[in-house]
């Protein structure tokens, strides 16, 4: 008879060397984020932060405002993202399913023949079985129960799993957030240059005005004999130059159309906009706050936070598999010969319960490798948190600056501007006085009209900067 303390003492030896089995696991030393950002953005300090606006009250625009809810509603990136979301929700669920039991239903029929020589065999013969019942040769099988398997969560591997995908999900919603920032910029930058290619369009349109008036006076006073030929041709040319740059132009208003068309997730079709007010359009003042402000508004810090916390839960995963793993399995149901018989009970009832315990003890190779690379992959996300902050304040602190140097420059354009328009009127009255030539009004209107591009292209990339300072504070998503 075996003896009972000997087993129980066998066991505990067993317990006792898986668990020294799992002593020796290497140590790892994880770095810490710094997420100090500094107080204040050089000389700016603002405690209101433009980023709290939801996008619908930052733009005042109807046509940008509808452009971006159609852009909102039909993104394919967008679309795209949403579902990596829902791949995201779908692991969460799986990783939660993993630390319940799993229960199936089973069901089988079979069909033996024993040999009598065989052990079965020989125990069929020698079985005391009453008349009319005997076993039958071949044996039928047939089998119908429940079948249970469950590993206990001792040192939290499946739980920490489960976490890590939550957090991997939520980073994901912080990407998607990220998303619709960049979305919403993107359609504003491209709408307002839109706004700028038509008014250039308009400054081209009068300039050729302006060159074909002054062709016509070159025209008749050369018939006076007062130029020559070179200075016709001088002035054709330029008119070819400029009407050359409206179908340049002309390209560019239908390539930022199909940018923005693209974006919305439609056809090329007529962007509608209001233009003539482009250029009466004043930049609003815009709230930095302050820059730790940043950790909670952008969604791109956010993520890389995320990813971080799911970085250190895979750590804790990986560790996991160094210590011994409880399983416990079970089956519950019925067995017979006959089917006349598979229900009946006790007599073909069937069940069975059993623990195991297992740990790795040579050739844990892998399950190191699985730690060694959780381990990097934290001290990567630690790296991409710290850059990601890193990388906004600093775009925080360009447009801040961005801002405030386009303003001083547009009024100095604007002064440059009203300088150069009255000089085309000036250097014509003294072409037709003879007291110019006709290369002082060829360069003076040519001035002209790069001074009149130049300040459209300040204003647009004034506009530019506020949507640019709005992305860069993490608004719009929220």
């Amino acid at each position: 008879m075996i003896n009972r303390k000997k087993i129980i003492k066998g066991i505990g030896i067993l317990v006792l060397f898986l668990l020294f089995s799992a002593c020796g696991v290497p140590s790892l030393v994880q770095k810490k984020a710094n997420t100090k950002l500094p107080e204040q953005y050089k000389t700016y300090r603002d405690t209101l932060n433009s980023a709290k606006i939801k996008w619908q009250n930052f733009f005042t625009d109807p046509n940008l405002n509808r452009l971006i809810d159609t852009a909102l509603a039909n993104n394919q990136e967008l679309h795209i993202t949403l579902q990596e979301l829902q791949i995201a929700k779908n692991e969460v669920r799986a990783r939660k399913g993993e630390y319940l039991p799993f229960v199936g239903l089973n069901a089988g029929a079979g069909l033996e023949k024993s040999g009598q020589y065989t052990r079965n065999g020989a125990v069929e013969e020698n079985l005391d079985i009453k008349e009319g019942e005997e076993m039958p040769d071949p044996l039928p099988d047939y089998m119908v129960g429940l079948s249970a398997k469950w590993e206990i969560d001792i040192w939290h591997k499946l739980r920490n799993a489960k976490k890590s995908a939550v957090m991997h999900y939520l980073s994901t919603v912080e990407g998607k957030n990220f998303m619709v920032t960049n979305l919403i910029a993107e359609i504003a930058n491209s709408y307002y240059e839109l706004l700028a290619l038509d008014n250039q369009l308009e400054i081209v349109h009068q300039n050729i005005d302006i060159q074909t008036n002054a062709l016509k006076i070159v025209r008749l006073q050369k018939q006076s004999a007062r130029v020559t030929e070179l200075a016709v041709r001088k002035f054709e040319a330029e008119v070819f130059h400029t009407r050359s740059l409206q179908y340049e132009i002309q390209q560019q208003i239908v390539e930022t159309e199909n940018r923005i068309n693209f974006l919305a997730g439609r056809f090329p079709q007529h962007v509608e906009r209001d233009s003539e007010s482009f250029s009466d359009l004043i930049p609003d003042n815009i709230s930095a706050g302050i820059p730790s402000q940043l950790l909670e508004n952008r969604p791109d810090i956010k993520q890389a936070e995320l990813e971080l916390a799911a970085a250190k839960l895979d750590i804790k995963v990986a560790k996991a598999r160094f210590y011994p793993s409880l399983g416990i399995s079970a089956n519950v149901g019925y067995q017979a010969f006959n089917p006349s018989y598979l229900l009946k009970t006790p007599q073909s009832l069937i069940y069975s319960l059993a623990g195991d315990l297992t740990a790795p003890l040579i050739n844990r190779n892998a399950i190191k490798a699985s730690y060694y690379t959780a381990n990097a992959a934290q001290i990567q996300a630690v790296y991409q948190y710290e850059r990601t902050i890193l990388n906004a304040y600093i775009e925080v602190a360009n447009q801040v600056s961005k801002i405030d140097n386009l303003g001083k420059s547009f009024a100095l354009k604007k002064q440059e501007v009203e300088a150069l328009t009255e000089s085309i009127n000036i250097s014509n009255d003294l072409f037709r006085s003879a007291r110019a030539d006709y290369m002082e009004v060829l360069l003076t209107q040519r001035d002209a009209l790069e001074s009149k591009f130049e300040l459209v292209e300040t204003k647009k990339e004034q506009m530019s900067a506020l949507v640019n300072m709005y992305q860069a504070l993490g608004g719009g998503w929220n």
